[in-house]
């Protein structure tokens, strides 16, 4: 693999227009990866998803993407009907349009940022360092509300195969301002590994509703990585429906830095074969007076595997913290697993934590009671399945995007 990544690399280097610094930046974290390597069982945060195990058996070879050169078509099929949105599409990892068409336009900055940072200290910060062709900010301006969502595409075709594509965006909001962005995944491409950051840095009073959609099915392995700073008032908001691809593991990292910050984090499993998928959360109380909420909720079929990873941190300072997660499964066979790891790491004595974890199957004497009242046993099924993940849905602050999610994985009331 070490051959196949320096000859990548060197493929990129040649074709982006880098200061030598930016280069010497890209081949430290290319080194750095090379001796740390994909992430395994070894490390804790990793001990129910070994992603080297899971990019050989459903990859094998995997190479680098670098080709940047040449634009790409903008499949206009995948974008959402019925919902007025601005878009950033990428297309193999590249950028191919940005429409902000329904914001003022001076309330909004896109800086295209060529100066290479790396804040993360992990392996897969370092590749995607090494490898990611653009990054972005997209800074919103005090005092402004977007009108419209933003709806990031991730969007591949026939030209990647086996290929790994990085990219990362930054996201800063100012005094007093609120983003709403849907991440939404169509995949044509098979059998890619993507490793995506996300960097969000929220002024005093900023709001951010972040909506994470991995609803069509595919063979891709996907990597999401959310940082979220929080000053003074602040909100977070996240919502992840994992669901389409074959793995694809979510963490979100957030720092409580301001008093009356708050984070949520709420999610839906709803997996199926062979499928396996992990949430990861660190919620880190710095200070007094913060709040967070944390709901995930899985129904797992066939030889499916969800792993949940949540964790809160109260630090010595931060008296008066309220901070809550619960998980609950539903397994509808044998072969199905569930795996949860709830932590609490308090070193206040002012607090209110908790924390949860539950799974079982569908209940049967509730499947009896609804076909007695003339319903099929599908159906039941169903109806029971649909009650259990509405309570996370409900968690959906924004009704005109809580309707898209309840119409996307067919939930009825």
């Amino acid at each position: 693999m070490k051959e196949q990544l320096q000859r990548d690399f060197d493929n990129i280097v040649k074709d982006l227009s880098l200061s030598q610094k930016d280069i010497e930046i890209k081949k430290f974290c290319l080194d750095n990866f090379i001796i740390k390597g994909f992430p395994n069982r070894k490390e804790e945060d990793w001990k129910f998803s070994d992603l080297n195990q899971i990019i050989k058996k459903n990859i094998g070879e995997l190479s680098f993407y670098s080709d940047y050169t040449f634009t790409n078509k903008v499949d206009t099929s995948v974008f959402v009907d019925g919902l007025e949105h601005n878009k950033i599409v990428f297309v193999n990892g590249r950028i191919e349009k940005i429409d902000f068409d329904y914001e003022k336009k001076n309330q909004i900055e896109i800086v295209d940022q060529s100066q290479i940072i790396n804040e993360f200290n992990n392996s897969l910060s370092d590749l995607n360092s090494a490898f990611t062709n653009k990054s972005f900010k997209i800074l919103v301006k005090k005092g402004y509300q977007l009108s419209k969502p933003l709806i990031i595409y991730h969007t591949t075709n026939s030209k990647i195969w086996s290929k790994n594509i990085n990219l990362r965006l930054d996201f800063e909001l100012d005094k007093n301002s609120s983003l709403r962005i849907i991440d939404l995944f169509n995949d044509t491409s098979e059998k890619n590994f993507f490793n995506i950051f996300y960097n969000f840095d929220l002024k005093e009073n900023a709001i951010l509703k972040n909506y994470k959609i991995d609803r069509l099915e595919n063979k891709n392995i996907k990597y999401s990585f959310n940082n979220i700073e929080q000053e003074k008032n602040s909100n977070s908001e996240t919502f992840i429906l994992s669901s389409g691809s074959n793995f694809f593991k979510n963490e979100i990292n957030c720092n409580l830095k301001g008093e009356h910050s708050s984070a949520f984090v709420n999610g839906i499993f709803s997996l199926k074969n062979d499928q396996h998928h992990e949430i990861r959360t660190i919620i880190n109380h710095l200070t007094e007076n913060t709040k967070s909420y944390q709901l995930i909720k899985s129904v797992l079929e066939g030889r499916s595997r969800a792993v949940y990873q949540g964790k809160i941190f109260v630090s010595s300072d931060a008296q008066k913290t309220d901070g809550y997660q619960l998980s609950k499964a539903i397994l509808l066979n044998k072969e199905s697993e569930f795996n949860a790891k709830p932590e609490l790491e308090i070193y206040a004595d002012d607090v209110k934590c908790s924390h949860g974890s539950a799974s079982g199957s569908l209940n049967d004497d509730s499947i009896f009671y609804l076909m007695s009242r003339g319903l099929s046993y599908q159906q039941s099924r169903e109806l029971l399945i649909n009650g259990f993940l509405l309570d996370v849905v409900e968690k959906i602050t924004d009704s005109e995007i809580k309707n898209l999610v309840k119409n996307m994985i067919g939930i009825k009331e």
